[in-house]
């Protein structure tokens, strides 16, 4: 007589070391990569089930902009320590110099993007250079600092287009380009940022938040490692910026709005930090409540605020880490 009994999934294949798995079937397969192929799969479709929804197509193309966002912000706060408010630095650097590049020196949009997220990636990083060595609070008030710089420069002087900005950036050629760009960007950074901090710098970077004196002491330039972790981050953003001015066909002050800098931080806050995931799960949250709520007009922002307030003390852990427990809780019938 055949006996079975119930067991956990993850406990029948999971060995002794953290986040390794004995896989032995197809059924175990999908159990350990389901969660990504879902994500995978469904970032891919989306803009084709919104074929006719051109509104909604555009809505999660911004969507996949704050995700890069959110993924940044959380790098830099839950991997190496520094939180940093200057998302909508990273978003207007990384859109003016894309029209400078697009539109003054005539590069194509595919060459012009790439550029202006290097070329903001070194520009956000030399600024926030000096900055390094403050931690906490002080860190973050000086990064929120610079969008507002930024704006009264360019007022001050008129330059870039002054208030008006800088028009006449080239679309992209066709629309499933437009979608599919964004969409692969924030697949490969969230995936690759992940793979990162697993490797071993990943483990100093993670040090650094811990303890930084204690790195140091081991004879490793921390300031180097700092500076490294703040490139990728702004690259990341840079890059969003570059994409949302061609989105626009348009750079202008708006794309330093505190929005870029304060929606990341809710999403990262909501979706659960560390994980990169539960980032982009906080903006695909975020972004389409925001869009639903514009029927109440400007009350729309006191719903906005409890629906925050109610995840944030009901979930603080994020949803992520609660849909990740839940998942580990599957069950299934195991011969004895």
């Amino acid at each position: 007589m055949e006996v079975r009994r119930k067991e956990r999934i993850d406990r029948g294949i999971k060995v002794r070391s953290e986040g390794i798995y004995v896989v032995s079937s197809l059924k175990e397969m999908l159990y350990v990569a389901g969660p990504r192929l879902f994500l995978i799969v469904g970032l891919l479709l989306l803009p084709l089930v919104l074929e006719m929804a051109p509104y909604w197509k555009r809505v999660v193309n911004i969507m996949c902009v704050y995700g890069l966002l959110a993924i940044s912000f959380d790098f830099l706060a839950n991997i190496v320590g520094l939180v940093c408010l200057g998302g909508a630095m990273f978003i207007g650097v990384g859109g003016y110099m894309t029209a400078i590049f697009n539109v003054y020196l005539h590069c194509p949009v595919y060459l012009a993007i790439p550029l202006a997220g290097l070329s903001g990636a070194f520009i956000c990083t030399i600024l926030l250079l000096p900055c390094l060595s403050l931690r906490g609070v002080y860190f973050a008030i000086v990064t929120l600092m610079y969008p507002l710089l930024f704006t009264r420069i360019i007022e001050a002087l008129n330059i870039l287009g002054g208030t008006n900005g800088i028009t006449g950036l080239d679309s992209f050629p066709n629309p499933y380009l437009e979608n599919y760009v964004i969409i692969i960007l924030l697949l490969v950074f969230m995936f690759g940022l992940r793979r990162l901090v697993d490797e071993d710098i990943g483990l100093v970077l993670r040090g650094i938040k811990d303890n930084d004196q204690s790195v140091r002491a081991s004879g490793i330039n921390v300031t180097h490692l700092k500076a490294l972790a703040v490139f990728i981050a702004s690259f990341i953003g840079c890059l969003g910026g570059a994409y949302l001015a061609h989105l626009y066909m348009w750079a202008g002050l708006s794309l330093f709005a505190l929005d870029f800098s304060i929606i990341p931080i809710a999403a990262v806050t909501i979706g659960g930090g560390g994980s990169m995931m539960g980032a982009v799960l906080g903006t695909f949250i975020l972004v389409p409540l925001s869009e639903f709520l514009r029927f109440f007009g400007t009350f729309r922002i006191v719903i906005y605020c409890l629906i925050l307030t109610g995840f944030i003390v009901f979930k603080s852990e994020g949803l992520l880490t609660y849909f990740a427990r839940k998942y580990d809780q599957f069950e299934r019938w195991a011969k004895i």
